[in-house]
């Protein structure tokens, strides 16, 4: 679904972007429209060309790759106020998308056309720093993934990955938690049961109770 997005309101979500020249917003009230998707719908696919800049007013998508066998690994997810490192890289770089992304909560995105992105990155200092500023800090969060599957063991991950959902009880099957960590389901569960077998940890269907947070964050910390 596309609207417009004339009235510019929702640049409040990007306090950044506040003090944008009036040419620039000029340019963003020509070209920017609004789109939506539900859950589950498919944002790009990898290898398809990227034809515009995305930025997250509501909802959450996840960005992920996957191998040659089927295995997907979770890259990052962009919710509101946020944009998409892997699309800033390929509209800089004019290069296919390496990637995909499903959305996961209901989207509203701004899509301003690579067209005009590009003419805004050359006329605004203030479109150019947000954007290079959010790029740089993505970049950092993707460094961060590469250091902790590089160099962290998978149970520290794991233990790392049900803190973050910060809840006691944790709504979610053991093939999406494989999908996020990059492996396979069966490797998930084994783990899942020793931590159940050590009582930190008790598995139902469909969910996981988290029964002792101070061990899982002492796994969590550990190479």
């Amino acid at each position: 679904m596309s609207l417009s997005a004339n009235n510019l309101d929702w640049l409040e979500l990007f306090p950044e972007l506040s003090h944008l020249e009036p040419q620039s917003k000029a340019m963003l009230a020509q070209y920017a429209r609004i789109v939506e998707a539900p859950i589950g719908t498919i944002g790009y696919h990898e290898g398809t060309p990227c034809g515009a800049y995305v930025m997250r007013l509501a909802g959450k998508s996840r960005v992920y790759k996957m191998s040659t066998s089927g295995r997907e690994i979770l890259l990052y997810r962009v919710g509101a106020g946020e944009t998409c490192v892997i699309t800033t890289t390929c509209l800089l770089g004019n290069s296919d998308y390496p990637a995909s992304t499903i959305v996961e909560e209901p989207i509203r995105d701004v899509l301003i056309p690579a067209n005009a992105f590009h003419r805004l990155m050359v006329d605004s200092a203030v479109f150019r720093k947000y954007v290079m500023t959010n790029y740089g800090a993505l970049i950092s969060d993707l460094i961060v993934l590469l250091d902790e599957v590089a160099f962290h063991s998978l149970d520290a991950r794991l233990a790392k990955t049900l803190l973050e959902a910060n809840a006691k009880t944790i709504t979610r099957t053991h093939q999406q938690i494989a999908d996020e960590l990059g492996t396979a389901r069966e490797v998930v569960s084994r783990q899942l049961k020793r931590l159940e077998q050590k009582g930190w940890v008790v598995l139902g269907r469909g969910n996981i109770e988290i029964i002792n947070q101070a061990k899982l964050e002492q796994m969590a910390t550990a190479s």
